[in-house]
């Protein structure tokens, strides 16, 4: 069995996302932005000058300077702006973003972008963070968070332009070392990295992981914790967020989708996912995935 660590490790480095830029640039002057009512969870890095954050809900505005990073995981009710005051913060406009440059001594040269999470396991073990993460240049526990950052400023200072894709990778790894940083300081989370927490519930969701195409049921699942199947479920779901049955969907699908990418038929993933039919796999992997499975094999097949 291994630890309650390493389920959690495995977690993270299972999550799945992609992150896009949609602005790299420097505000001047009073302003205000916000990607409020998007739908999406966004990021937004400062590598030059400061800003003010104001998230609804907040007692104060938490100021951002060149080194530090936010990271929303829902669509909240925030701005970032020129401004302390949240009424002037406010009443500060839109502006368009001129060109970044990191030498100008005034302004704040921002890199901000979306992340999309992709369905299933990963938007289970999304739901257990917290709503916003902040990082901080001179926090003693993020060296290695820093150092990304570093590379980030420097693909910054890339003339003429900077790469949109090597800050969209490095942006990736900097997140998944925030989320990691935050798990090992002993942040309250919940979803699948609390479920991992609990050694009990831990060694059901390793056996959960390594078979999750054995024929499960509530019972078997609450026998490897030692509790009633009444006291289980109660208890899984104070912890994960979610029913048994919905994280065991999770793993069968993320299994499922690692079987087609390796090449393996509908029918051979089918079996192994733990469907006693093609007909009752696929219609559950449409559902969850929103393709059928042939056309994700198809999808996913190497290019000649």
């Amino acid at each position: 069995m291994i630890s309650s660590s390493h389920l959690v490790d495995w977690l993270l480095e299972g999550l799945e996302l992609d992150a896009s830029l949609f602005h790299v640039g420097r505000y001047c002057g009073g302003w205000h932005a916000s990607t409020q009512g998007m739908g999406r969870a966004s990021f937004h890095l400062v590598v030059q000058g400061h800003c003010w954050l104001h998230i609804d809900g907040q007692p104060e505005p938490i100021r951002l300077d060149s080194g530090d990073a936010v990271f929303l995981l829902r669509d909240l009710a925030y701005r970032l702006s020129s401004d302390a005051d949240p009424v002037d913060a406010c009443a500060q406009p839109r502006r368009t973003m001129q060109a970044l440059d990191l030498d100008a001594g005034d302004g704040v040269g921002l890199v901000c972008g979306f992340f999309q999470f992709q369905s299933g396991l990963s938007s289970l073990i999304v739901e257990g963070l917290a709503d916003w993460i902040l990082l901080r240049a001179d926090d003693p526990a993020g060296s290695a968070a820093r150092a990304l950052f570093e590379l980030i400023l420097e693909e910054c200072r890339r003339q003429p332009t900077p790469s949109q894709t090597v800050l969209e990778r490095l942006t990736h790894l900097l997140f998944l070392y925030v989320l990691r940083q935050q798990v090992n300081g002993g942040q309250s989370l919940g979803g699948l990295i609390a479920l991992a927490r609990q050694p009990a519930f831990a060694g059901l969701l390793e056996r959960l992981i390594e078979d999750p195409g054995q024929a499960w049921s509530l019972e078997s699942m609450a026998a490897c914790t030692g509790l009633s199947r009444s006291a289980f479920f109660k208890r899984f779901n104070e912890l994960a967020g979610q029913s048994p049955g919905q994280v065991l969907l999770a793993l069968r699908m993320r299994h499922a989708c690692q079987l087609l990418r390796a090449g393996n038929t509908v029918e051979q993933v089918g079996a192994q996912a733990g469907y006693q039919s093609v007909a009752a796999f696929t219609r559950a992997f449409a559902k969850a995935i929103g393709m059928q499975p042939g056309a994700y094999r198809k999808q996913h097949e190497p290019r000649r």
